[in-house]
């Protein structure tokens, strides 16, 4: 650590990871006073800088930190941290637009070709982002056991690509909610615009309101915006609207124990974001008597898809700058390196949970269908 007058803390053996440089004494008050939020806000602000790995010092950070908390450090976090905002109808609403609805022009900058946002799927860890992401969503397709003329419920479907995906290449006919303004409009002019648009159909709509009956209900990186406050309420979606024999899946950001977002992420990034236990997301399946039947944990993955993000991501940077302004690039680079150093942590995980009626007879005697190409 390097402060704004010179004075400088070394490591007392090895050589640095990094060093922080902090450039005024007003950045290390803030520091002091408002922890996360304050690193975020004066690191996007060009007040503390990095020179060295951030990934690698962000890892140890979080390391540092959970074995030298104290009690009272608990204690001050518990009394005066915010909860996450509350994800109301509007409030959702309000959150989604503050992450998503920034430009499709950003997200396509390091985004693979279909626009994915979430985990991709690497069998063979030296494979490029878009085949990672085309083998993802044959995965979640395989496990859903998906068949031509299935009906099919996405909630949350970001641009639109594993609703495009599973009616193009299975022959799923589609209904895909989504509450993103942009999102939404850039999915339905593809649909139309390359002919299956009466295959996928895409509502700007909450999840909350999803009516009818299909065979297959799935949702990937929604989860993470409900709060476990509507968990029961997104499990009374699913299961009014599942058939007898119906599969679901559920693809979410999650954590070993219960514990909030950082707090800079879900104020400045991802307002109203919560990641769920195992058995938090349990509130979903329990009430309505589903039966898991397939738990995954793909946090690696996760670390190398943003691993892949950030390296497209930095090759875009002056467009970024150009787009926004400074701040947000290193904002945005800054949630980037977090994220990949809470998944090589630990910190964060990715469950993919399927699941099907209690009394349902039909489902796979083995795993054997979830590998077959």
């Amino acid at each position: 650590m390097r402060l704004w007058d010179g004075f400088s803390i070394t490591p007392r053996q090895g050589e640095s990871l990094a060093t922080i440089k902090i450039h005024s004494r007003r950045t290390l008050a803030q520091l002091v006073l408002k922890g996360d939020v304050a690193f975020g806000d004066e690191f996007a602000a060009g007040n503390i800088e990095i020179d060295g790995d951030l990934v690698a010092l962000l890892v140890e950070l979080y390391g540092s930190r959970a074995q030298q908390r104290s009690f009272l450090a608990r204690v001050v976090e518990l009394l005066f941290r915010n909860r996450p905002r509350s994800n109301t109808l509007q409030g959702s609403r309000d959150h989604i637009h503050h992450h998503y609805d920034i430009g499709n022009a950003f997200y396509k900058l390091w985004l693979d070709h279909e626009m994915q946002y979430t985990c991709a799927y690497f069998p063979e860890p030296d494979m490029s982002l878009e085949a990672a992401q085309q083998a993802k969503m044959d995965h979640i397709c395989r496990k859903l056991r998906l068949e031509p003329g299935d009906r099919v419920v996405e909630a949350g479907c970001g641009w639109g690509s594993l609703a495009r995906h599973m009616a193009l290449h299975y022959g799923a006919k589609v209904t895909a909610w989504n509450i993103s303004h942009e999102q939404a409009r850039y999915a339905t002019e593809r649909a139309k615009a390359e002919g299956y648009d009466d295959r996928v159909r895409y509502v700007e709509d909450d999840y909350r309101n999803i009516s009818g009956e299909y065979d297959v209900f799935v949702s990937v990186g929604m989860l993470e915006h409900v709060g476990e406050q509507n968990y029961s309420a997104l499990g009374s979606v699913v299961d009014t609207c599942l058939a007898a024999d119906g599969r679901a899946l559920i693809h979410t950001i999650g954590r070993n124990q219960p514990k909030l977002m950082n707090a800079w992420i879900e104020k400045r990034i991802f307002p109203g974001a919560y990641p769920p236990t195992l058995r938090e997301m349990m509130g979903i399946l329990e009430p309505n008597n589903f039966s898991v039947l397939d738990v995954e944990n793909l946090r690696l993955h996760y670390a190398r898809t943003l691993e892949h993000w950030l390296l497209r991501y930095d090759d875009a940077s002056d467009e970024v700058v150009e787009m926004f302004d400074p701040a947000f690039a290193r904002a945005w680079r800054l949630y980037l390196c977090g994220s990949i150093a809470a998944f090589l942590y630990g910190s964060l995980q990715l469950f993919q949970v399927l699941f099907a009626r209690g009394r349902d007879n039909t489902v796979p005697w083995s795993r054997q269908h979830q590998y077959l190409s």
